[in-house]
């Protein structure tokens, strides 16, 4: 079913992979209202009456317990999950189709493909205006987007298992890039990686963002990282937007701002209001 419809039972629901009308770079808004997601006849939902606003180019952070629902969203807005009630809206004039690129917590690269095999994989899985590109047209955008998270050329022909774990990311972010989507949902894509490449390739996101302004919606347990990349930062619990928190430091964000007085306020803000949420669990669970 179209994601604006607010019939409940969405079991088509699915956001398409590409349409000639769409303008390309145009970051798109995203509105959620009263979505429900429930796992089985008998479960409670795992998301409950979620209400979200998202504004074109925004970065949002998704931050809570694990089983709040966070990942459950993303897959959802992503068409990965049917959802029965509510609705998903985009603020488009073309409706409700938009290009969107899932990343999500493994780098999930075929490992009998080479690098550029696999970010050339969303070419060949395609339909629309997008899947008719030429070859020549086609190897531009793959080796733009490799550059784009600076990946050496060197390491274009190699298979997945020669990789390291941020190349292997590196290569799983391109493969998302490729097609130039409008909207981003990333899935904790740097949590298994040490603290030191992850602060490195927080910065590669950050200047991605510069140079596009795409709208992402990412999912972390990081709260320095849902500080340090985002524009708002949605506090998860029981299946809800408990709070969405302003995030007033200042653009470009840059490593400074990790030791700054505000970065240390929004940073204890958060803290404080994912603490305020578990407490109020607990207290509806007993």
């Amino acid at each position: 079913m179209p994601l604006n419809s607010s019939r409940s039972d969405s079991t088509n629901a699915e956001i398409s992979a590409s349409d000639s009308s769409l303008s390309t770079h145009a970051p798109v808004g995203l509105k959620v209202e009263g979505l429900r997601v429930q796992f089985g006849q008998q479960s409670n939902p795992v998301l409950d009456d979620l209400n979200l606003s998202v504004e074109p180019g925004e970065i949002i952070a998704l931050v809570g317990a694990s089983g709040c629902g966070k990942s459950t969203l993303l897959r959802t807005i992503a068409g990965l999950q049917t959802y029965h009630g509510g609705k998903i809206q985009y603020s488009r004039s073309s409706g409700n189709q938009v290009d969107c690129a899932f990343v999500f917590q493994d780098a999930t690269l075929l490992p009998w493909r080479t690098v550029v095999e696999n970010v050339r994989l969303p070419f060949e899985l395609r339909r629309g205006a997008k899947a008719r590109l030429s070859s020549a047209e086609i190897d531009q955008r793959v080796s733009g987007a490799l550059r784009s998270v600076s990946l050496n050329e060197e390491h274009w022909n190699l298979f997945p298992r020669q990789l390291s774990g941020g190349m292997r990311m590196r290569t799983s972010i391109a493969r998302a890039l490729v097609t130039d989507p409008s909207l981003l949902l990333l899935d904790e894509p740097f949590a298994a990686l040490d603290d030191i490449l992850r602060t490195r390739l927080n910065q590669l996101l950050l200047e991605l963002w510069a140079v596009q302004h795409r709208t992402i919606l990412f999912v972390t347990h990081n709260i320095a990282e849902a500080v340090m990349l985002s524009h708002k930062i949605a506090v998860v619990a029981s299946g809800k937007i408990d709070e969405l928190i302003p995030n007033s430091l200042l653009w470009p964000r840059d490593a400074s701002q990790r030791t700054s007085v505000p970065f240390a306020q929004l940073y204890s803000r958060v803290s404080q209001a994912l603490s305020d949420a578990a407490i109020d669990n607990e207290g509806k669970a007993n």
